[in-house]
């Protein structure tokens, strides 16, 4: 065992234990907070463009929205990433979710943003689904 590998335990223990003085229990929990549903006529690569058009950051996080889909087709690509065709109430959007391999069930409850994906020198919206629960 190396010198580092030796002290990683007591790192994490004094880490834990700062985190845990200086944070507050609210900040300690894993929460999600969105903005809300869009309808089918919001969402947009309008929508897409105008958000990535601005400069987000620390304090001020990019808009996230929440909905309930249809999981129409789903394809693992990277071998870790989910390629998928979703539908909410009737579009049929293209999302990805990463680092997410396993396949989803038929129908979610998603927290999402709104992208431009561009390939071959086209643009298209893109839902890139950060996280996801089975409905």
């Amino acid at each position: 065992m190396t010198l580092a590998e030796a002290a990683l335990p007591r790192f994490s223990a004094e880490f834990e234990r700062v985190a845990r003085d200086w944070l507050s229990p609210e900040a300690l929990l894993r929460t999600l907070e969105t903005d809300g549903e869009l309808a089918e006529a919001e969402l947009t690569l309008t929508l897409a463009r105008n958000i990535g058009a601005q400069v987000w950051g620390q304090g001020f996080p990019a808009p996230l929205f929440d909905g309930e889909f249809a999981v129409l087709e789903q394809t693992v690509v990277g071998g870790k990433h989910l390629r998928l065709a979703i539908s909410g109430s009737g579009a049929r959007l293209n999302a990805i979710v990463f680092n997410e391999p396993e396949i989803l069930p038929a129908r979610i409850r998603a927290a999402y943003r709104a992208e431009v994906n561009h390939f071959q020198g086209l643009e298209s919206l893109q839902i890139v689904i950060e996280s996801w629960q089975p409905i």
